[in-house]
């Protein structure tokens, strides 16, 4: 048998036995897993619900405002929404979501607000816990819905 022939039977039998090692094959299958995360977090928009991406931008939050489907939760506080609000919004501060689970609606898509983002993915992540399937965080906040120029109460 030729050397070259010799040598990549070698080869091919050092390969197959460091594949067959139980080290080897988990490594590889934590490898696949975290590709496939990847993808479908990218693809889906990450842990939102079935039909929401869990974070939208304020253009695509006033895209489903003007459908009038669904339910917006503000959770800043009272201090904040006096100063201004979308219009059909609910105020229920963050502080106070988790004991008012019942005022938010089940029936529709939640997006939640707050003034630049942060509480409102906190918000999301609440009702999601709590069950809600259909909900999703505006990033950017209300200061950045009221600079493009949408709709806003005193």
């Amino acid at each position: 048998m030729p050397k070259n022939k010799r040598a990549n039977r070698s080869t091919q039998s050092s390969a197959n036995a460091f594949l067959r090692r139980p080290a080897v094959q988990i490594g590889i299958l934590a490898v696949v897993a975290l590709v496939i995360y990847i993808l479908v977090a990218s693809a889906g928009g990450g842990i939102g619900g079935d039909g929401l991406a869990s974070n939208i931008s304020v253009d695509e939050a006033y895209a489903i405002y003007q459908q009038g489907d669904a339910f917006f939760l503000d959770v800043r506080e009272l201090s904040e929404w006096n100063e201004f609000h979308a219009p059909g919004a609910t105020l229920i501060s963050l502080g106070e979501l988790a004991s008012r689970l019942n005022e938010v609606s089940r029936d529709r898509p939640v997006v939640v607000v707050c003034r630049s983002g942060n509480r409102s993915q906190q918000g999301r992540d609440i009702l999601l816990q709590a069950g809600f399937t259909d909900v999703t965080s505006m990033d950017g906040g209300l200061n950045e819905w009221r600079s493009k120029g949408y709709p806003i109460e005193p």
